[in-house]
């Protein structure tokens, strides 16, 4: 009996190692294929604002979206009964709330009043290079010199496609973009720590929650001061119904969610990839010329992506 005990005994060792691995594997693809479709979503949303802007003014939208959203977000949360956060999950609830539910909104579509979509995609491409940078600082990670090498690389080829674009020198939408990514990046990395301690729809629920108070108002205000009557066109309601429900409540609740399971700097790389699908949205969508170094930027980003999707964070 001891020799058939001591025979069997690696064998179940083996059989439950490859099962941990197994499991790991299969989490690790799942939180991936979230954070992706969470991309899917956020590449949309500069086409979106573009033809929300052409019924909006950039206040009325911005208001209007977040009190959408912000109603949606209520109606889960009530209907599922899902109880407060704790007390110390406030401040960081609001972080997410300055900066992913008002800051960003904001800016880009002040921004947008006088820049292409297409452009405006290229400089939020920095936005996982600031992403991975926050969350150094806040959490403590340390991804590999590898990481950080691809990812710099990635930051370059978009800077230098930028400046190209823009004839070497920056304008006010450009400050307005590089504003939009330090509060965007300090929100996603303060959602995705809390994505680990509360499901992430809650995280962006809660936050949207919180800016409720402050939306309906603003939202009457901002529609009332409209120099001209809001014009309700198919792509003006359908531009604003995709940033309130799509890019503002459901691309954040798989975003955060992805971020929990693979980490915050591994999943702030996957947004190299939104510019070029932003490029693809403004072609086909709003009819933009697509720029002649759009390819070369293409090319470089996809491969910074392998590079960081391979490197151990």
């Amino acid at each position: 009996m001891t020799a058939q005990d001591s025979a069997t005994q690696p064998s179940s060792i083996a059989v439950t190692s490859t099962a941990g691995t197994s499991t790991a594997v299969t989490s690790t693809a799942g939180g991936t294929l979230l954070a992706a479709l969470g991309v899917i979503a956020f590449s949309l949303t500069f086409p979106a604002t573009a033809w929300g802007l052409e019924g909006f003014g950039p206040w009325s939208l911005v208001a209007v979206r977040s009190a959408l959203a912000a109603l949606i977000a209520s109606c889960c949360l009530l209907a599922l009964r899902v109880p407060f956060p704790d007390r110390r999950h406030w401040r960081g609830l609001a972080v997410v709330a300055a900066g992913v539910v008002v800051g960003f909104p904001l800016l880009t579509t002040l921004a947008l009043q006088t820049s292409t979509t297409a452009h405006a995609a290229v400089v939020i491409g920095l936005l996982p290079l600031t992403t991975a940078l926050f969350s150094a600082l806040r959490t403590g990670a340390r991804p590999s010199r590898t990481f950080w090498t691809a990812a710099l690389v990635g930051a370059v080829a978009v800077v230098a496609f930028t400046v190209q674009q823009s004839g070497g020198a920056l304008s006010t939408a450009d400050l307005l973009l590089f504003g939009a990514l330090l509060i965007c990046a300090a929100g996603y990395t303060e959602g995705g720590r809390l994505a680990r301690e509360m499901p992430g729809w809650q995280v962006i629920s809660w936050a949207l929650v919180c800016c409720l108070p402050l939306a309906l108002p603003a939202t009457l205000l901002a529609l009332a001061a409209e120099p001209e009557p809001v014009r309700l066109t198919a792509h003006s309601v359908t531009g604003l119904l995709w940033v309130a429900a799509g890019s503002q409540f459901l691309g954040l609740v798989v975003w955060y969610r992805g971020m929990a399971v693979i980490g915050v700097p591994r999943a702030s790389q996957l947004q190299l990839a939104q510019p070029l699908l932003t490029l693809v949205w403004s072609v086909t969508l709003l009819g933009e010329r697509l720029p002649a170094a759009a390819p070369v930027t293409a090319v470089a980003v996809l491969v910074c992506i392998a590079l960081t999707q391979r490197a151990r964070a």
